[in-house]
Parts: C-alpha cells; sequence; structure tokens
C-alpha cells in the first residue's frame, strides 16, 4: 500500500516531489528527442543541488517581463491579453533554450487588480506606464498597535483588517465576524455571525470576490497550458511554488520598511512573537504549491536581510531565526528551499551555511560569487550572480567573459546554477543569449 503523505519521511516526500518533476503526469512529449531533453534538464538542475558534478553547468536566466519585451509586447499587454502572455513566454524559451523557465506569475491577471482595487502596488499601466514593471506602495497597513489581533487570530486579521486596506472592494469585509464564532444555529450564535453577509457591503466584497476569482480562473488555465506545454516540448519549470521569510512577511506587506524599524526598537517581542506565528503559515505555503505542483524547488525572495540593511546582530535576532526554521519547516517537506538573496549578502554568508547539506539552493544578486562558493561550496548549491547592470547595459562580448568568470570561480566540483543576479526585464535580447550560448560552452565539466 502506498504511503500516505504524513507517514513518509523527509526523503521520501522530497524523492516523491523530484519523481514528478522528471515524470510530470499527464505531459504527452512531442517526441522522445524532447522526453529525452526535458529529463537531462531536471536532472542536470537535481545534480547541481545534490552538490554532484551534471554534465554541465545548469543556465536558469530570472525573467521577469523580459519574454515581453523580447515579443514585441509591453508588460500590460501580456497582463490583459493572456493569449500574448502565453506566446511570448513560449517564443522567449524555444528561441533562447534555457535549461528551464520561469513561473509567468510575474504577470498575473491585470483585470484582477482592476476588480480588486488593489493598494499594495502600481502595475504596469495603472500608476506606472504599460511598458514598465511594478512599483510596490509600501505602507503601514497594519498599524503599530495591531500586532496583539494579528498574533490571536492571522486569519482574520487579514480578512477583515488587512485585506480591506489593500484592496478597496473588500471594504465591507470589515463589518464580518469570526468565523469561530459560527459554532451552532441554537441559540442564535451562528445566526447573529451571519447577519453581516446580509449587508449590501459585504455582499459588494463577495461579488467582487467572485468577480476577481473568475478572472483568476481564465488566467490559471493560460498558466498551466504553458507548463504543459514547455513540459511537452522538453523544458521544465524551475519552481514549484513560492513563500517569504517572516521578517519580510510583515515588513514588506504588513507594517512596511518604516513600522518594522521602529518595532525593532519599540516592541521587538511581539515582532519576534509576530514571526514565530507566522512561521508555520509560510511553511504550509510553499509546501501546498510544491505539491500541486510536482515540483519541490520553492521560491523565497529575500529583501530586508541584506547587507547594510541590519547590522550583524539584528540579522542574528531578528531575521535568521524564524528564517531558518521556514528552511526547515520546507526541508522536512521534502521541498528545495530557494532563497533568493537580493542586494548583498557578504556578511550573512557564516550564519547562513547553518543548513542540511545538499538541501538548500542559495540565489546571490550581487554577493562576491567566489567567498560564496569558499564559504558555502561545501554545504549547499549556489545560483548567480551574473551582473543585472552588466546584462543591461554591456556587450555580448561582455556577457560571456562574466559568465567564464562565473564558472571558474563557482563551478568546481559542482553545486552552481547559472542566473542572472536579478530579475530580467527589458535587457537586450543578444545579451541573454550570450548568457545562456556561454554557460553551455563554459560550464562542460570535463
Amino acid at each position: 500500500m502506498e504511503k500516505k503523505w504524513e507517514e513518509m519521511t523527509a526523503d521520501e516526500k522530497r524523492n516523491d516531489l523530484v519523481a514528478k518533476w522528471l515524470s510530470p503526469p499527464g505531459v504527452k512529449f512531442n517526441s522522445p528527442d524532447a522526453e529525452k531533453a526535458y529529463k537531462g534538464r531536471v536532472t542536470r538542475i537535481m545534480d547541481a543541488v545534490n552538490m554532484k558534478k551534471p554534465d554541465r553547468v545548469p543556465v536558469f536566466p530570472m525573467t521577469g517581463f523580459f519574454p515581453a519585451y523580447y515579443a514585441g509586447f509591453t508588460p500590460r499587454d501580456v497582463m490583459y491579453d493572456y493569449d500574448k502572455l502565453m506566446s511570448s513566454y513560449k517564443k522567449y524559451v524555444l528561441d533562447m533554450q534555457p535549461d528551464a523557465h520561469g513561473s509567468v506569475t510575474v504577470s498575473p491577471p491585470g483585470k484582477t487588480h482592476d476588480i480588486l482595487d488593489y493598494k499594495l502596488y502600481c502595475w504596469p499601466g495603472h500608476g506606472v506606464a504599460p511598458e514598465h514593471s511594478y512599483q510596490c506602495i509600501e505602507g503601514e497597513y497594519m498599524k503599530a498597535d495591531e500586532y496583539d489581533a494579528l498574533i490571536d487570530d492571522p486569519t482574520y486579521f487579514f480578512m477583515t483588517t488587512f485585506l480591506p486596506r489593500t484592496m478597496a472592494a473588500l471594504d465591507g469585509l470589515k463589518m464580518l465576524s469570526p468565523f469561530t464564532n459560527m459554532t451552532e444555529m441554537y441559540g442564535g450564535f451562528t445566526g447573529a455571525a451571519l447577519v453581516p453577509f446580509g449587508l449590501p457591503p459585504v455582499q459588494a466584497a463577495l461579488k467582487a470576490l467572485m468577480d476577481a476569482g473568475s478572472e483568476a480562473l481564465k488566467w490559471i488555465g493560460t498558466v498551466a497550458g504553458y507548463g504543459v506545454e514547455m513540459a511537452a516540448a522538453g523544458f521544465p519549470g524551475f519552481f514549484g511554488g513560492g513563500t517569504k521569510v517572516p521578517f519580510d512577511t510583515i515588513g514588506d506587506t504588513l507594517r512596511g520598511t518604516r513600522g518594522i524599524m521602529l518595532d525593532m526598537y519599540r516592541q521587538p517581542n511581539k515582532l519576534i512573537r509576530a514571526m514565530e506565528q507566522f512561521t508555520p503559515i509560510m511553511v504550509k505555503m510553499g509546501v501546498s504549491n510544491a505539491r500541486l505542483n510536482g515540483n519541490p524547488i520553492v521560491f523565497i525572495p529575500l529583501h530586508k536581510g541584506a547587507d547594510g540593511f541590519l547590522s550583524d546582530e539584528q540579522f542574528k535576532k531578528f531575521y535568521w531565526p524564524c528564517f531558518k526554521e521556514l528552511l526547515l519547516g520546507l526541508i522536512n517537506e521534502g521541498c528545495i528551499p530557494f532563497p533568493w538573496a537580493e542586494g548583498g549578502y557578504n556578511t550573512r554568508l557564516k550564519v547562513i551555511r547553518d543548513v542540511p547539506r545538499g538541501k538548500v539552493i542559495w540565489g546571490f544578486d550581487t554577493t562576491d560569487m567566489a567567498k560564496a562558493k569558499e564559504i558555502l561550496g561545501d554545504v549547499a548549491c549556489i545560483g548567480g550572480n551574473m551582473p543585472i547592470a552588466l546584462l543591461s547595459v554591456g556587450t555580448p562580448q561582455d556577457v560571456r567573459d562574466a559568465a567564464k568568470t562565473l564558472v571558474a570561480n563557482c563551478a568546481k566540483g559542482g553545486g552552481y546554477i547559472m542566473m542572472s543576479g536579478a530579475v530580467i526585464e527589458n535587457v537586450p535580447p543578444a545579451n541573454v543569449k550570450a548568457m545562456i550560448d556561454a554557460t553551455k560552452e563554459y560550464g562542460v565539466y570535463k
């Protein structure tokens, strides 16, 4: 009898996810060559993750809206026209031939943003020009005196406080009672809790959610179709899911940079307690998507832990403890965490090496890669950091030279994946092609 997920060990869970990634259920490959190429690419990536020598260094540019620009579209085009979304991302992969494709979730359905009147970001054509990418509108969407409410019931806080503040169409949700009040009908317990659902503002909010959900369903049909089509052509998706570090969840999404900086001094214990409350929630978020997609790699963008943002002591006290618990939680559920260290992490390298061997991919932006290899090379696979500035304004030969240097500094003994240092947007296509081709030339293991 097949084991239930809950009965599996961490290694068994990981093997299960890797097996599904290697042989995706329901995918009919276009040809035997496509199947061979697909499995070869997944194997190449997993060999690097497992700190073995693959046949060559895997190459995976971190693309944002680059496929849209490459196909002659604007970011707004692909957010509102799902056929353009599909065709542009497909064109990039088939033309450039990376070892994996990135998620198209960087291009979510713009209509859902419109329906919900989203406040947390400007997006192409709404607050920024149609040909530009996102802009975060950071604010205190949770007030300094609301930690107790968040800690007591995160779901209720998000539903009745955070969502109405960040999505104007959901303002009516402020009127809802906790769902835990719906215990039984006798004595009016559940009846009283149902009353808000009859109020026009609540019904308007629910209608907006339904409309946004219908649009999201149309969008996910395109996204799912893209992943299947790319797999059939021989190209795996790199990401199975995503989640965030608790410090960033609070600092990016709830309190904002200014708010969380003050909280570290004014109410550090409540900040730590809230992060501890969020840690298992963030683990479940990453695991659920990885299992749904049959891919073990969970993306974790790191925003507020970079060099110079927090002191070393602040990093060790506020950022790393729950971050480490998140990594271990994902590993215990068979996932491969992929924390992407935006900015520099040179002063953090000795701290973040405290992870199980061969279980994590560390992606880097502006970190010294030779130093990263020296400190982490016996513990974890590393990825990055083809400079985004070089890709933006350099020549193809500049990019080739940088790729050769990165391979020389990082690929010895295995455990390295060539990646861009940041998300690629409107950069010269010839430079992206040079990055991929140079890795395939210089990254072959003898």
